[in-house]
């Protein structure tokens, strides 16, 4: 009873009352903040990772503006039933460049962090145009507008850059060139093709995502499903599938 009788005497004294709230505030803001001086130390990194292409960003530029982010989760946890489920678990080097990151955690749709791969461009088209085709059961809203709106490539250089001052490695040849590799990346005869490749790795993907003979929002979606989880290597080889 001696511990309640002295907090009952510290509340007829408000000036102690409020040194004692702000002590322990402070000691839990310490717990909180002083980790946070050593978080380099504490996230792995890995040699093979790259970053997005313009038009992979600009696909994922897309995908927040339609608010695919509130029904599909990007983050595979390390419990049994979901590795078995999506894949090899999530690690935190593969969302190091991705501003703001898209985790989530809610799970109307799948979780898709390992999707990359696991269809060809024309499902995603057909998904993406009108779901019900492809999967009967689905309650996902379609995009059949993503096909016929042209693509804007004059300002993914500013999109790009804007990347660079949050931490992303682009250069300023990739940012001065964004437009051109946009449209290079769905034209692999093109001779902007093998600038692409110099300048984001042997890696990347060329092909005509959607078919269609411009440049369209679907190309640039459809890009950016296409490379997630695929970004690096390390989860497949780092034994995180079961």
């Amino acid at each position: 009873m001696s511990l309640f009788k002295a907090h009952y005497n510290l509340e007829k004294h408000s000036v102690g009352f409020v040194v004692a709230i702000i002590l322990a505030a402070s000691v839990g803001g310490v717990v909180e903040i002083l980790p946070l001086f050593t978080i380099d130390e504490t996230v792995e990194t890995v040699p093979d990772m790259r970053v997005y292409t313009p038009l992979e960003l600009a696909g994922r530029n897309i995908y927040i503006r339609e608010g695919c982010y509130a029904c599909h989760s990007q983050m595979i946890r390390t419990l049994r039933d979901e590795v078995e489920r999506y894949g090899p678990y999530s690690l935190a080097a593969e969302s190091q460049y991705d501003h703001p990151m898209l985790w989530g955690s809610k799970r109307t749709g799948p979780d898709i962090a390992r999707l990359g791969g696991k269809y060809s461009d024309d499902w995603h088209v057909a998904h993406l145009i009108n779901p019900r085709d492809v999967v009967p059961s689905s309650i996902m809203p379609a995009y059949p507008w993503l096909a016929d709106a042209p693509l804007p490539v004059s300002d993914l250089g500013a999109h790009l850059a804007a990347q660079s001052r949050l931490g992303v490695p682009y250069t300023a040849e990739m940012i001065a060139n964004a437009p051109r590799d946009a449209l290079a990346q769905t034209r692999p005869d093109s001779d902007g093709a093998e600038g692409l490749i110099a300048r984001y790795g042997e890696a990347t993907t060329l092909r005509p995502f959607s078919g269609a003979d411009r440049l369209t929002e679907m190309d640039a979606l459809v890009a950016y499903l296409q490379v997630l989880g695929q970004l690096t290597q390390a989860p497949y080889a780092s034994g995180a599938a079961p």
